[in-house]
């Protein structure tokens, strides 16, 4: 990531975002199901599903790290911003990612870090996935026209539109596929009844789409948080702060959110709008955006994470930025090696109130000394499976999972124990202790467990056992099992 050329530099931030001290057993609800830890799959801690105790761990949500502005509008006159992420093409060998807001609508990369405008689209395309399963090729690219329906190309270049309706949008969308699955995802900005909300629609086959209608959205929370929001954000002087301001108008609501699939889980990035105040002469307000973390397992029943605090907020007004003031999340991130890739929007302010006024002409009249640079699209990197860490102290920390059927003989942990140490112990059913792991030391993003005697989970595949990990001076984010 030393490589990485940008124009302008952010400011990462690192660290705990929102943490939560559990130090008694955990009060986990009846399961739906039996607990099951398919291979290869990596179990995540973002909440306690298959967890039967924890004592002495600390969930912390962690941060993406900003690396910098990695596409600039080539004419400042013209802001540009994206809906997805980059996608690979595997015949031409190049990342491709489709722009709005500006003339090059589609941008390519070798390497994910230098972009350089496309060929010229045949439409203003906003939001793709690649399909690698589609046995036609001239359809393995597929987009929504927001509020206009479905395209699909051969090559993300020419597209061609298809006779299906459209999904009802205010202005807003995001797309992604679940591979795992074979389900598109999209969603779109609707109204409720504190203002924008998320709703979603997928499909299987790419024809029949399934409306859930609204899935997310504010709640009374959200309104009691974003006062303290803005009031900090008024406060402080490092942030750009909205030139409006008028308590009367204060709300929270859901502008957009991108939404993706990982290892079971359904992961997505509202980015929550914050109104400050109304603008004048225009039926709109002025605010700001903060990106924080949820999570599903049926694309409905979404549950918040970080205690909504969040996961890529502003950078400062000295740092050089784009990312002030407005910040659209994308589709999903890329996995690079053992890094998460988030591609994002980031804008010095809300594009739309760049002016005072207009002129009789009907020029327009900006603000003074106001840059009409304002937006850039980001990178921000993120461990893999980095969303949340259970964190222990010197004192020993806990967690057992539930019982299930171990499907491989290889078990392996994303943990960093740098200064501490991490130990497992495989039980059966009735709680007899059947393997016992020596301690694992190290910045691990898959380290696999070795165990005391040598045998370990040797003979074990198919059996009914239990994981319990003992953590000291370190964080887990992950396990997972393999052959």
């Amino acid at each position: 990531m030393k490589r990485l050329l940008v124009c302008l530099l952010l400011v990462g931030v690192v660290g705990c975002a929102g943490c939560l001290l559990v130090s008694s057993p955990a009060a986990v609800a009846a399961e739906p199901a039996e607990f099951v830890v398919p291979p290869s799959q990596r179990q995540l801690f973002l909440d306690d599903h298959g967890v039967a105790r924890m004592e002495n761990l600390r969930r912390t949500m962690h941060q993406p790290v900003k690396r910098g502005a990695v596409i600039r509008s080539p004419n400042p006159r013209q802001t540009i911003q994206t809906r997805t992420a980059p996608v690979w093409d595997p015949e031409a060998k190049l990342y491709k990612l489709w722009v709005l807001g500006i003339d090059q609508n589609l941008w390519q990369s070798p390497d994910g870090l230098h972009w350089t405008p496309g060929p010229k689209t045949n439409m203003d395309i906003r939001m793709v996935v690649y399909d690698a399963q589609d046995p036609d090729p001239s359809r393995r690219f597929k987009a929504p026209l927001l509020n206009q329906g479905f395209v699909v190309s051969a090559d993300g270049v020419q597209w061609k539109k298809l006779d299906l309706e459209k999904i009802p949008s205010s202005d807003e969308g995001n797309f992604s596929l679940d591979v795992e699955n074979g389900l598109f995802i999209h969603t779109v900005k609707r109204g409720s009844g504190t203002g924008r909300a998320l709703a979603l629609a997928t499909s299987r086959d790419f024809k029949a789409w399934h409306d859930l209608g609204i899935v997310f959205q504010s709640d009374q929370l959200d309104q009691e948080l974003g006062k303290a929001n803005i009031k900090a954000r008024m406060a402080d002087p490092t942030l750009h702060r909205p030139p409006y301001n008028d308590p009367a108008v204060y709300n929270v609501d859901v502008y957009n959110m991108g939404v993706f699939r990982y290892e079971g889980l359904y992961i997505g990035m509202p980015a929550m709008y914050h109104a400050t105040g109304p603008v004048p002469n225009y039926p709109n307000t002025v605010g700001f955006h903060l990106v924080q973390l949820a999570f599903s397992r049926d694309l409905q029943d979404w549950h918040r994470l970080g205690d909504r605090q969040p996961f890529i907020g502003p950078s400062k007004l000295d740092s050089g930025a784009y990312d002030l003031t407005q910040i659209l999340p994308p589709s999903t991130p890329i996995l690079r090696d053992d890094e998460l890739w988030f591609y994002y929007t980031g804008l010095k302010w809300r594009g739309s109130f760049t002016y005072v006024g207009t002129y009789p002409n009907g020029t327009t009249v900006p603000i003074p000394g106001r840059d009409r640079d304002g937006g850039a699209i980001c990178l921000a990197v993120l461990r893999r499976d980095g969303f949340i860490s259970l964190n222990a102290g010197d004192k020993e920390g806990i967690l057992q999972t539930q019982t299930f059927q171990l499907p491989a003989e290889s078990l392996h942990v994303n943990a960093n124990v740098r200064d501490g140490e991490l130990r497992v112990d495989v039980l059966d059913e009735a709680g007899r202790l059947l393997a016992r792991s020596e301690p694992t030391k190290g910045d691990l993003l898959d380290g696999t467990v070795s165990w005391q005697g040598g045998e370990g989970l040797k003979g074990l595949a198919g059996k009914k056992v239990s994981l319990r990990f003992t953590l000291r001076g370190g964080s887990i984010y992950s396990y997972w099992l393999a052959n």
